[in-house]
């Protein structure tokens, strides 16, 4: 396994860690019941009821398990 000839400086190490930079999830806006809803693209959502209780997992209109 290959090793490092000369140590790192912390200089060099900071600027290379620095480069990983946290992504912004991409939110999908929809419209349900009146209300503006945002989640996650390619995951099922919950459907609740009027008063809020979670009935079942909803993925692309069909009903993928129970909440």
């Amino acid at each position: 396994m290959p090793v490092p000839k000369r140590k790192m400086s912390r200089a060099n190490t900071r600027a290379r860690r620095s480069q990983w930079k946290a992504q912004v999830p991409a939110l999908v806006k929809t419209v349900e019941n009146g209300r503006t809803v945002y989640s996650l693209p390619h995951r099922a959502k919950v459907v609740e009821d009027s008063v809020g209780t979670p009935l079942f997992f909803e993925y692309k209109g069909r009903m993928v398990a129970d909440a």
